[in-house]
């Protein structure tokens, strides 16, 4: 856990990586997560608005068992936009939000 989603603008697919990056290492940073058990996949969007332009966007949905804090979800939003940030990702809204998973119907099985 957590799966992180990252919905963004088709016009930044040739950065994806490093979003991917930039989310996992943001997600690792929170220290609330082992580094093995934290998912990272991503979605591009050709059709998008944001506002009345059609600027660039990055979204990322943070689904973990539930349980933790509102403190632990907002610094995981926080640590994770700073380094997307830091990307240097130019006229785009970067957001973030924790999506809490209900633990007794959450249901995982490895083969």
């Amino acid at each position: 856990m957590p799966h992180c989603i990252i919905e963004y603008s088709s016009d930044l697919s040739d950065k994806v990586n490093d979003i991917m990056d930039a989310v996992y290492t943001g997600a690792c940073s929170s220290q609330l997560f082992e580094e093995e058990d934290i998912k990272t996949r991503a979605i591009a969007y050709e059709n998008y608005q944001v506002g009345s332009s059609s600027a660039s966007f990055i979204h990322v949905s943070s689904k973990i068992l539930s349980g933790r804090s509102s403190a632990q979800k907002a610094a995981l939003n926080h640590t994770i936009v700073s380094h997307i940030a830091d990307l240097g990702i130019t006229n785009c809204a970067i957001t973030a939000e924790v999506i809490d998973i209900d633990k007794e119907s959450y249901i995982k099985q490895k083969r």
